[in-house]
């Protein structure tokens, strides 16, 4: 496997190492994001890449969970050239406010308006859980709590299915769902496209062994984030969990192959066959992060950190915990 960057989905090249672009923290528990980005284009070791300086942009995501950011430099273009489109992956999430299946479309089109952009490489819904539509994306009640709504997710996948077919995406795909949800789409009669990925939160405390086999066996890509653990954001991490990077198997690994504990993390998903979304602060970091193609661990050393499960979820998304379609109250 080493060696190799690239997975294929329908005929998208998608890089086994995804590198988030911001970095972010959450305002009002969830909602709405701070974001400083460092313009990053594939041109190492197989990708080719431009280093640009950082700035800091407010954005409010009215629309989606929008994770591009820009470049004042790319902010005074108006259109993008094909070059310069082919060479970056953009993807974008699907708010729960905008589940009910009129919505979605144009969801997705005023974010593409936003971002000057004729399509995506990847749309998904962000969590099977729904919430009451309307302007504000966090709806509470007068007791301050969020406001769900209840829709058939099979539906949602369908206006998914039309945006594909309209050209406005090249892939469509799912985040948090568990294998019923998957399950769900899968059979849902008249099925034309089948989910490419699913992002869940997935780090040795949280291997997601059952569920990685599932979308295996039926060719969905597991998309790792929080690969490293979690930020410790009190607003939604209890502070007694334990620091993943601080754990002695993965440091004793770090040492033996002259490397950080956070690339052999790394390292362990992409011999698992899962994608890992890689979000760095730095130019020194994002460096540093191409160097998980240049070691392998061996079987005996995958064993150890498999070992490390304990199924802790850092970010169990407990204010959705009453919704029908809570996701992690099944096994997987």
């Amino acid at each position: 496997m080493m060696g190799t960057k690239f997975l294929h989905w329908d005929l998208v090249p998608i890089p086994l190492m995804q590198f988030k672009k911001v970095n972010v923290r959450r305002l009002q528990r969830w909602l709405l994001k701070l974001a400083s980005a460092i313009l990053m284009e594939p041109l190492y070791m197989g990708l080719r890449r431009r280093l640009g300086e950082p700035f800091t942009r407010r954005l409010q995501m009215e629309q989606s969970k929008e994770r591009t950011y820009f470049t004042q430099e790319r902010k005074k273009r108006k259109k993008r050239t094909s070059s310069e489109r082919t060479v970056v992956f953009e993807s974008l999430q699907l708010g729960s406010t905008f589940h009910r299946p009129e919505l979605v479309r144009n969801c997705l089109e005023q974010s593409l308006k936003k971002l000057k952009f004729d399509y995506l490489d990847l749309f998904i819904i962000h969590i099977p859980v729904s919430l009451k539509p309307g302007p504000d994306l966090s709806p509470m009640d007068e007791n301050g709590k969020l406001i769900f709504d209840i829709v058939d997710l099979r539906q949602t996948w369908e206006a998914m299915e039309a945006c594909k077919d309209a050209g406005l995406v090249k892939s469509i795909g799912v985040s948090n769902f568990n294998r019923r949800q998957l399950e769900m789409i899968l059979n849902k009669p008249g099925l034309k496209y089948k989910p490419v990925c699913n992002q869940v939160e997935c780090h040795p405390y949280l291997n997601q062994r059952k569920l990685l086999e599932f979308c295996k066996s039926k060719n969905i890509v597991l998309v790792a984030f929080s690969a490293l653990g979690s930020h410790r954001d009190e607003l939604w991490v209890d502070q007694s969990t334990p620091l993943l990077l601080e754990d002695p198997i993965l440091n004793a690994l770090a040492k033996k192959y002259s490397r950080s504990p956070a690339l052999v993390a790394l390292r362990y998903q992409l011999q698992r066959g899962v994608v890992v979304l890689a979000k760095s602060f730095t130019r020194e970091h994002i460096e540093d992060n191409f160097k998980v193609f240049d070691f392998q661990l061996t079987e005996e050393d995958m064993k150890a950190i498999d070992s490390l499960n304990q199924n802790l979820r850092y970010d169990p998304c407990q204010e959705y915990l009453d919704h029908p379609e809570y996701p992690f109250a099944d096994d997987y």
